[in-house]
């Protein structure tokens, strides 16, 4: 069975052949920094497709950007995201059809919920600055997890319930706090939150977890 390229953006690298990373926007919507996300992903050697949760609406403001996530349709959005894997799991190179899932503060609620909800296909999650309180014990995932030291939205008592979770889950999980951050510190237009030392330090240590768990490249 084919499947169509779902609304989105997709990125690959000059082979056309890697194994395949899910990235799940925050809720900016899809926007230059999350396709920039899919871009350095494919120039690291994997192919990369983001999917529209918001279908064309980007936020630049917080009151937007809550706005469209009280708005928006969770089970559509799980939809949308289960058709973006199947899609990238039939268009990557690995056998097994096991892909990686990257998820930005709102989607990272939906990286965690796809790797309970589609064990057999996502191997790896990356979630930033974002958690979920569920049971994780079907999971077969391994877990690498990048928050800021004082987060508005993401207390450390979620923090560690969300790593409390994962480890009675028996799923491998890494997780780094950077100093001196706030929430979106990864993201460079969000000029009042970024830290780039410590956004290079998260994106380092990401590409190092995928390409050890999709690659076998771990120590």
């Amino acid at each position: 069975m084919t499947f169509p390229q779902p609304e989105g953006f997709l990125a690959e690298p000059e082979s056309g052949k890697g194994r395949g990373v899910l990235v799940l926007h925050p809720w900016w919507g899809l926007n230059d920094t999350m396709k920039n996300v899919c871009t350095r992903l494919a120039e690291a050697g994997f192919v990369a497709f983001a999917p529209d949760m918001f279908h064309g609406k980007v936020a630049t403001t917080v009151e937007e950007a809550e706005k469209l996530a009280r708005s928006h349709d969770g089970e559509s959005a799980m939809t949308d995201s289960a058709a973006a894997l199947e899609f990238l799991c039939e268009r990557t190179a690995d056998s097994d059809r096991e892909i990686a899932v990257i998820g930005f503060s709102f989607g990272a609620y939906y990286a965690t919920e796809m790797s309970a909800k589609y064990p057999d296909r996502v191997r790896a999650v990356v979630v930033f600055y974002g958690t979920n309180r569920r049971d994780y014990e079907g999971s077969k995932a391994a877990y690498l997890a990048h928050f800021a030291e004082s987060d508005q939205f993401e207390p450390e008592s979620e923090v560690k319930h969300f790593e409390e979770a994962l480890r009675k889950g028996g799923c491998p999980v890494e997780v780094y706090r950077y100093p001196d951050t706030g929430h979106w510190f990864f993201e460079p237009d969000r000029t009042d939150a970024y830290n780039e030392a410590a956004a290079n330090l998260a994106w380092e240590r990401t590409v190092e977890f995928l390409d050890g768990v999709l690659n076998g490249n771990r120590d």
